[in-house]
């Protein structure tokens, strides 16, 4: 199999919306019509449904981090070294952002991006929900705990990984994370952003 297959197949495999599978599963609203319209699991809580949103979490982490593993596992063997890893790592993310089967318009790529940290190292993950559940549990913001996750992940990722083509990969998808949130940044600013646990479901 070839690197374009390998990134291919991580990007098909990152366009696969978890929250939108949970929705039809637990016969929900697809997430994509109340709260944010994000098919992401924050949006699948306001639902209501616990374990839609966990099912989605779990699915769209799960996803970033089996793309990971696999490459690692396989590519040393084809010949293939790290810049290969972190292709394949930033095209399954790029899939959940920009997803084929969602007409590219997907989530705003935590789970994933977390998945993807993971799967590079543990530590580095750990690190990164860490600072997550303490920003969400001061100010009960999933938005803000992102944004700041999203922030210290470069500077985890030099410390765990160095300077190498993954932490480029973790610098390219905290940018692009950044860039998702655009509109939670102005909500922050403005003090309306949804807290945890606002039902937005019809």
């Amino acid at each position: 199999m070839t690197l374009t297959a390998f990134i291919l197949l991580a990007y098909l495999l990152g366009s696969v919306s978890f929250g939108v599978l949970a929705s039809w599963i637990f016969q929900l609203p697809d997430p994509r019509t109340y709260g944010s319209k994000n098919p992401g699991a924050t949006n699948v809580l306001r639902s209501g449904k616990k374990a839609a949103a966990a099912f989605t979490l779990v699915g769209d982490a799960g996803k970033g981090w089996v793309s990971v593993a696999l490459a690692q596992h396989f590519m040393p063997a084809l010949g293939w070294g790290d810049k290969a890893i972190a292709a394949v790592a930033l095209a399954v993310f790029l899939g959940h952002l920009f997803p084929v089967f969602l007409r590219f318009k997907g989530g705003k790529g935590v789970a994933t991006a977390v998945g993807v940290l993971l799967g590079f190292n543990a530590w580095l993950g750990i690190s990164a929900i860490a600072i997550w559940i303490m920003v969400a549990a001061i100010s009960r913001i999933s938005s803000l705990a992102a944004l700041v996750a999203a922030a210290f992940a470069p500077v985890f990722a030099v410390f765990f990984l160095g300077l190498e083509a993954n932490t480029l990969v973790v610098l390219i998808m905290s940018l692009l994370l950044i860039w998702r949130h655009k509109s939670n940044i102005v909500s922050l600013i403005a003090g309306q952003e949804a807290r945890f646990g606002k039902r937005g479901a019809p």
